[in-house]
């Protein structure tokens, strides 16, 4: 008898079982799946006493995938050049040696810009005093010689180009181009009107966590000075200010829904997305030694790549994890779109849960068409 609630069509059976395995083990696991294939919603599941199919929570850098799909709109769109440089979009950027750090450079985590001092306080996220504070800093690294993963700043770079370009916010550009058409329960900015399904991620604390330098690169890139990470969303004012970075809100199936509705697209229609914008936002841009984190890591333009490390998807896979260990991705190979959520911190389980469920979820869909697969 499952565990879960929802559903799992036949061919996606294995996907569920393993879902349901989870739940056994742990009484209090408490997660969300949802998978589209070929634009169809295959899977569509909630388990566990902390949640229910109609709750949302945060996701963490899964808001960074979301958001990349604004950026990628304005290079489809023709206003967004990749291989100009930042400050020819945004003049007060050319300071300290930046003048030459291209689109791409940024994009891909290589321009050693991963914080401030004193760490930017949290209504500063999502607004252009944080982009003014941004420009004006010194880079940790000389530019391009290196990638390290722009965990909270990587969001206010998007979120400047947007107001530089369109002369709209990002959040703005993400809900009435993505979210409200395309039906996204997913949120880079949660109404108020949307607070009561709202519930809060659950982390463990240590009593005797280590002291971390605020002016460590750990402690720049996790905004240390100001405050956990993990508290962002939340936070009211993160959560409703729609921080692209880590400020996003939503169900898994709002973030299966928008790979899907970017890729093979949803409901009968085409993908929002072409196959050439598809293919450039996301070719690998970098792989190797992380220089925030000494661990391995690869990305393509803002989105995460699959590594042997962080095995979630074919070569042509590209999403976003976050810091609970949710997990939104599309797999162009296989025509999926996935979104897993849990309500508590996993990180640091090997395999995880959301890797594991990838995996299964690949596996059934290769099944259901193994020549197609074969030649992706």
């Amino acid at each position: 008898m499952p565990l879960s609630q929802g559903f799992a069509t036949a061919d996606f059976h294995e996907v569920r079982a393993l879902f349901d395995s989870f739940l056994r083990e742990d009484p209090e696991y408490s997660a969300q799946l949802s998978v589209y294939h070929r634009g169809v919603s295959v899977v569509h599941l909630t388990g566990g006493p902390h949640i229910s199919a109609d709750s949302i929570t945060g996701a963490y850098s899964c808001s960074k995938g979301a958001a990349a799909f604004v950026i990628a709109l304005l290079v489809q769109d023709g206003l967004l050049d990749l291989d100009r440089t930042v400050a020819s979009y945004w003049p007060e950027f050319a300071v300290h040696g930046k003048g030459q750090i291209t689109v791409r450079q940024a994009l891909s985590h290589r321009a050693g810009l991963l914080g401030v001092a004193g760490g930017f306080a949290l209504d500063e996220f999502a607004t252009a005093r944080a982009a003014q504070r941004l420009a004006a800093a010194e880079p940790l690294w000389r530019p391009g010689t290196t990638f390290g993963y722009h965990a909270l700043t990587i969001g206010i770079l998007m979120e400047e180009l947007c107001r530089r370009l369109t002369g709209s916010t990002l959040q703005e550009l993400y809900e009435t181009r993505l979210r409200v058409p395309f039906g996204v329960d997913f949120y880079l900015g949660l109404p108020q009107v949307q607070e009561a399904r709202f519930l809060e991620v659950l982390f463990d604390v240590e009593p005797d966590q280590p002291w971390l330098d605020p002016l460590s690169i750990d402690g720049l890139n996790g905004n240390a000075a100001v405050g956990s990470v993990m508290e962002l969303p939340n936070h009211r004012v993160v959560r409703s200010a729609g921080m692209s970075s880590a400020g996003g809100v939503g169900s898994a199936h709002g973030l299966a829904r928008l790979y899907a509705a970017a890729t093979t697209g949803i409901d009968g229609g085409p993908g929002f997305l072409n196959r050439e914008t598809i293919r450039v936002m996301a070719e690998e841009q970098v792989w190797g030694q992380d220089r925030t984190s000494g661990q391995d890591n690869a990305f393509a333009i803002v989105f995460m790549k699959p590594h042997p490390a962080r095995n979630f998807g074919s070569h042509r896979a590209f999403g976003h994890e976050g810091a609970n260990a949710a997990l939104g991705f599309a797999d162009p190979s296989y025509g999926l779109g996935f979104g897993y959520i849990p309500r508590r911190q996993e990180e640091g389980r090997t395999p995880g849960r959301a890797h594991r469920l990838a995996q299964t979820v690949r596996r059934a869909a290769a099944a259901t068409e193994p020549a197609a697969a074969a030649i992706s």
